[in-house]
């Protein structure tokens, strides 16, 4: 019966550090996110070599998950080949959290790229209704993407990429509407 009695007397001594806390810092901090949550589509391109643009159709679905500390999204995109089949050519799910021991954001992507799965993890900067990360890439060297919202309320995001980190080329934008 001792035994029982410890072992009650310890979870609920455990419960307090196990229970969300309304007031969190970092719960605070993920509102700054929340002017991203919902469904959204539209239209952008990616330009691969200059001049040459493929253009594609993307959905994301964005919500704040375990009440409130992280924030999924999930975006599709999809263009059309030359036979004119729909083919996907975006599949991503990224997570976006707040870091309340380093005061960070922190940004994972996770991208189906043919068969494969790339992942990124890097911090990510919140302003107000703004959202930037980036990484290093072997290729591209810096890429970074911001997505903010325009005076229309639309999703507006740039991919950019730099090898010195100073001279950014625009290589993908997409405009986002809330979807109905």
């Amino acid at each position: 019966m001792k035994t029982i009695i410890a072992l009650l007397s310890l979870c609920f001594l455990w419960s307090p550090a196990f229970s969300q806390n309304n007031d969190s810092t970092q719960l605070t901090e993920m509102t700054k996110l929340s002017f991203l949550v919902g469904q959204w589509e539209g239209t952008g391109y990616f330009e691969y070599a200059p001049g040459q643009r493929r253009t594609f159709t993307e959905t994301e679905d964005v919500q704040m998950k375990l009440g409130g500390l992280m924030l999924v999204f999930e975006g599709t995109g999809q263009s059309k080949a030359a036979n004119g089949e729909t083919i996907n050519v975006h599949d991503a799910l990224a997570l976006a959290r707040y870091d309340e021991q380093s005061h960070t954001f922190r940004w994972q992507a996770y991208r189906a790229d043919r068969g494969a799965l790339s992942t990124v993890e890097s911090e990510a900067r919140v302003t107000n209704q703004t959202l930037e990360w980036g990484f290093q890439d072997n290729r591209a060297g810096k890429v970074r993407f911001t997505i903010k919202l325009d005076e229309t309320g639309a999703w507006s995001e740039t991919g950019e990429s730099s090898s010195d980190g100073q001279n950014w080329h625009t290589f993908m934008v997409m405009t986002l509407k809330h979807g109905q």
